[in-house]
């Protein structure tokens, strides 16, 4: 109906073409000295009128073509929407979003730090340490033992070398003969305790009684001093900064610069 009411304008159009054509041809036949304001007027709407037909008669007639309508598919029967194919699986999205959140996770894990970082924290940036070698350094736990054997804990051994490299490390230990002495620095040396730390034979001190093992730490002063002797330890909390009293069993802190832990590797978390 629509491009019927449109051809019925077209002709009426071209009628009124017609008409304005006709009425042109009369205008021209007129002299020009018998033209006046009103003929000139009217000659000026014609031509206006003119112009516009012509417009309209140059517009295309026919019907516009209709842009097919974008199909839609029909749905499986397996119930999924038209769109499934355009949407990433929610399994692929949920992968993606796990893997960017690994990512995440990672970069903001805080660094985990390195021994030597932990051996500097602990020890307060203490410089010089000393420490017994019985049940600390060395599996036997008495003088006696030591006249047989002298082995050097293995678990010990990587934070004895860190803390060889950063402080000024003195051991020492009582003894009952020189064959004993012999045999720790023997152990010490077949670990590399002198070879890959930064000990020397010098800084191995060996004396005869508790007394005089609590004496070397009293004139070394040293920041730090490692301990399995409870007495030991309480006599020099007053003159040593900080102290670490290793035993297997827990007991209370002697003092408030006295830190317990079951072994000097635990007391650094290498266990």
């Amino acid at each position: 109906m629509a491009e019927t009411t449109k051809d019925e304008l077209v002709q009426l159009i071209k009628r009124f073409g017609a008409y304005l054509t006709l009425k042109m041809s009369n205008l021209f036949s007129i002299s020009l000295d018998t033209l006046d304001s009103r003929s000139v007027g009217a000659l000026a709407g014609l031509a206006v009128a003119m112009f516009f037909t012509w417009r309209l008669l140059r517009s295309p007639s026919g019907p516009r073509r209709r842009q097919p309508k974008r199909q839609t598919p029909a749905p499986s029967s397996s119930g999924a929407s038209s769109h499934d194919a355009s949407i990433v699986p929610s399994g692929v999205s949920s992968l993606s979003e796990a893997r960017a959140q690994n990512v995440i996770d990672e970069f903001f894990q805080p660094v985990k730090p390195t021994l030597a970082q932990i051996v500097r924290q602990k020890l307060s940036e203490g410089r010089k340490v000393t420490c017994r070698l019985l049940g600390v350094i060395l599996e036997e736990t008495s003088p006696e033992e030591l006249q047989k054997q002298a082995t050097v804990r293995s678990s010990v051994l990587e934070v004895l070398l860190e803390i060889t490299k950063f402080c000024d490390l003195y051991l020492m230990e009582r003894v009952l003969d020189d064959e004993s002495e012999s045999k720790v620095l023997l152990a010490l040396e077949e670990a590399g305790v002198f070879t890959s730390g930064g000990l020397v034979k010098d800084k191995v001190l060996f004396c005869s009684t508790e007394t005089g093992r609590s004496s070397f730490v009293r004139q070394l002063e040293p920041d730090w001093h490692i301990d399995t002797n409870p007495e030991i330890i309480f006599q020099l909390a007053r003159f040593i900064k900080y102290q670490l009293h290793v035993s297997p069993i827990g007991s209370e802190r002697a003092a408030g610069n006295v830190f317990n832990s079951p072994s000097l590797e635990q007391f650094f978390g290498c266990i």
